[in-house]
């Protein structure tokens, strides 16, 4: 047995005992009123003022023990089981708001965390970006500064080329004036290699002092 039909049982049995106590008493209260048993106590009181029926009282008395445990089964009872579960289930709910409250309390905290996470994660991809850009840029420029180099190396032996070149057509074109000049005032022809080296020779000196 329980201890919830533990203290059912005695419960039920007081109110049987109760309520047949109040019977014999309703009965026995009754019947002796009706029969007088009581007339030789109640009428010296009623000669001092004092009407008083015994067997009134006694039978009052047990419907009032009646009256009351069946108010208690049909009212109080109910009513105090109600307002139990009522408790019960307040408890319940006030609980499980509590416990509501700690689990949004938890989520807000988880929230926040993995927020702030996020931020961090974004600035530290921001500034990698960022530094990338600058990277590419400098690595851009100095790309564009070496072709600039480049080509500038470039246009400048293409420049001394052409000098060379501009050069060496000048010195065969003086050197064949130089040449017919000298035939001319000779009268002979002097167009020989030798005369050429020796002219060449000489031309490479001026541009030498030049």
């Amino acid at each position: 047995m329980s201890q919830i039909e533990a203290k059912q049982g005695p419960s039920a049995t007081s109110i049987i005992g109760m309520i047949v106590f109040g019977a014999i008493l309703m009965v026995a209260g009754f019947w002796a009123y009706t029969n007088g048993s009581f007339k030789a106590v109640e009428g010296p009181l009623a000669d001092q003022g004092i009407p008083l029926a015994f067997g009134k009282t006694i039978a009052s008395f047990g419907v009032l023990l009646i009256l009351f445990k069946v108010l208690h089964i049909f009212f109080f009872a109910p009513l105090d089981e109600a307002i139990t579960n009522r408790t019960k289930e307040l408890e319940h709910t006030f609980g499980e708001a509590e416990s509501l409250r700690s689990e949004m309390t938890q989520l807000k905290s988880d929230y926040e965390k993995r927020l702030t996470e996020t931020e961090a994660n974004a600035r530290e991809q921001i500034q990698a970006q960022i530094k990338e850009a600058q990277d590419l840029k400098k690595e851009l420029m100095a790309d564009a500064q070496r072709k600039a180099e480049e080509y500038k190396q470039q246009a400048i032996a293409e420049i001394e080329s052409e000098k060379r070149k501009a050069l060496t057509d000048l010195r065969v074109h003086v050197t064949n004036l130089s040449l017919q000049a000298t035939e001319k005032l000779l009268t002979e022809n002097v167009d020989n290699d030798r005369n050429r080296r020796i002219i060449d020779d000489f031309l490479a000196t001026v541009e030498v002092k030049n």
